[in-house]
């Protein structure tokens, strides 16, 4: 009976794997075949600009892959600007509407789309924008258009900006499951939430500065493209002065209440079209598979782009997580390429691992020394993401870049008092005094936690040796903005943290005036396995999204984002250099 079995279920497998196998060869039928169109661009269009899915800095997708997108749940930011710059100077796009956004993007990612709408505006071309409802995020995007509508009954959320912190004390005291945490840096709240109730005044106050930057860069660029005053605008988001259709129109925070036929016939009135003749939309997803064939920048020499985002772990690294092993070997390809004459890393991380990060500064070190190295940063390049950057010959921020948090700590679980309530008892037995290891149903003892303080204080030195001898500050000028403080990019710049306020390509303008390029190209690495590639690996992979998305589902975002907050406490070993905290910004 037990070899029946085993071999119908051979049989099974064998038929399921032969299905895939089927339906993944159709599949590649159908790509190669739509691959050979070409997308069609009619004259007098307008680029619908929709952004509903996450937006990272890069996919390094391969537009001659046919299986390029598939189980990418993600789009480039470095694809959405390069097709607007392409749209702008393509006489058939004579407008963009953005329309009905949930933007899910930083603020400086966010900054950087509206920067390039800025430039698109410039060559005399209309934006307009449309929404059943404005998340603030997606007004700040819209605000850039010629126009702003909104639908009669939706609503827009314009009231500042705000973010929550999670306490665990009493859920450990309660719980009996205890994080041990170890720290230097009076600022370095990414464990005050594990040793308080309550918010410190240091965390409050950096908090505040830090939000208080952010909001202004924000109402700075609404005023000048809304034709408000700043102090009008913060007035309206006291008073929620933008809180129905009608009251955002009085405010001037839009321009009409419509419905969405409506705005049509504003875009068909603009593109002077005749009543029956209908608009040409061009989808965002389509313009960028045009645009990817359009190269805006060329030449023999190459300015390489080696983007790093994500968290900061020890080992290979991927789409969303830095290694010291994609990220060198990326960089030693762009230093021994002998077309390539500087190089830009693009950083985007809250860190994480110092181990990592430091072995990657080496790299960074190593290849400066052959050619320029300039860091743009993205929304976030905190702490270990701050790390790798520290040695670069300049650094680039956006104004809403959050930066700085130099500072190190660990945390280790302890179950101590949950082993006690439940009847456990770990007995240890070694052959030298310090053979035993940490166990975690036994408090801390003093020489553990001795030995890891002085692992940290070490790693908290040599951080700000980094620093200072990549910023040419003494070091106690950077301890002096250090102890993990955050801050913006805009005050980053006041204190000497980074050298210009500007977006990727200030970096790459930048990176080849160093290299002394009138004309260059763009270069850019890694390159990642296609979502499908990483599917095929690991089928796993389609289950373990099904289920995360059940579970999300099931507990709510909020309890999700928590869960995996706790969850990816597990993943980290060693000394931390990472941001405080998860921080979402609303």
């Amino acid at each position: 009976m037990k070899f029946l079995r085993n071999f119908l279920a051979s049989i099974l497998g064998s038929l399921f794997a032969f299905g895939i196998m089927f339906v993944m060869f159709l599949i590649f039928v159908s790509l190669v075949s739509s691959s050979e169109d070409t997308v069609s661009v009619k004259d007098n269009s307008i680029l619908e600009l929709q952004l509903q899915r996450p937006i990272s800095d890069y996919t390094g997708s391969n537009e001659l892959d046919p299986f390029a997108g598939i189980f990418d749940e993600s789009q480039g930011l470095d694809e959405i600007i390069h097709a607007i710059e392409v749209a702008k100077n393509d006489d058939r796009i004579k407008g963009i509407s953005i329309n009905n956004n949930f933007i899910i993007a930083g603020l400086a990612q966010t900054q950087a789309i509206r920067k390039s709408l800025e430039d698109f505006k410039a060559e005399g071309k209309f934006i307009y924008a449309y929404a059943d409802f404005f998340m603030q995020r997606d007004y700040y995007l819209a605000s850039v258009a010629d126009s702003v509508f909104i639908n009669p009954v939706g609503v827009l959320d314009f009231k500042g900006l705000s973010t929550e912190v999670l306490y665990y004390k009493e859920l450990q005291e309660k719980s009996g499951i205890k994080m041990e945490v170890i720290r230097h840096g009076k600022y370095k709240s990414a464990v005050e939430p594990y040793l308080e109730d309550t918010m410190s005044e240091a965390n409050r106050s950096q908090l505040t500065s830090l939000l208080q930057s952010l909001w202004n860069s924000m109402v700075t660029d609404m005023s000048e493209t809304r034709s408000i005053s700043e102090s009008d605008l913060n007035v309206i988001a006291d008073t929620l002065g933008g809180r129905t259709p009608k009251f955002a129109k009085l405010s001037g925070l839009i321009d009409d209440v419509v419905f969405y036929d409506e705005y049509e016939n504003k875009l068909a009135n603009a593109l002077q079209l005749k009543k029956d003749e209908k608009i040409n939309y061009s989808t965002l997803d389509d313009y960028v598979k045009y645009s990817n064939k359009k190269t805006l920048k060329s030449g023999d020499d190459k300015i390489a782009v080696v983007f790093a985002q994500g968290e900061i772990f020890y080992g290979e690294g991927g789409p969303n997580i830095i290694g010291q092993g994609i990220i060198n070997e990326a960089l030693i390809k762009a230093r021994e390429d002998d077309k390539v004459k500087a190089i830009v890393l693009r950083v985007n991380s809250p860190g994480g691992s110092a181990l990592t990060s430091d072995i990657i500064w080496r790299e960074v070190e190593l290849t400066k020394k052959e050619k320029p190295v300039i860091v743009s940063m993205g929304n976030v390049a905190a702490s270990g993401g701050y790390y790798i950057a520290a040695g670069a010959d300049k650094i680039y921020a956006e104004p809403t870049t959050i930066t700085g948090s130099i500072g190190v700590f660990g945390t280790v679980p302890n179950l101590t008092e949950l082993a006690d309530n439940v009847g456990i008892n770990a007995e240890q037995v070694g052959t030298n005094k310090n053979a035993v290891e940490y166990s975690l149903f036994e408090p801390m003892q003093d020489s553990f936690k001795n030995q890891v303080q002085e692992s940290i204080e070490e790693t908290y030195e040599t951080f700000l040796q980094r620093v200072s001898q990549g910023r040419g500050m003494t070091m106690a000028q950077v301890d002096s903005v250090a102890q993990g403080r955050v801050w913006s990019g805009t005050e980053a710049l006041e204190i000497g943290l980074v050298d210009e306020l500007g977006n990727l390509d200030d970096a790459i303008a930048a990176a080849a005036e160093m290299a002394e390029l009138s004309a260059y190209g763009v270069k850019k690495f890694p390159k990642y396995k296609s979502g499908f590639e990483r599917f095929m690996e690991d089928l796993e992979g389609a289950s373990v999204r099904v289920k995360e998305n059940l579970l999300k589902d099931e507990i709510g975002e909020e309890a999700y984002q928590v869960l995996k907050e706790l969850k990816s406490l597990k993943k980290q070993s060693g000394i931390q250099a990472k941001m405080p905290f998860a921080l979402d910004i609303k």
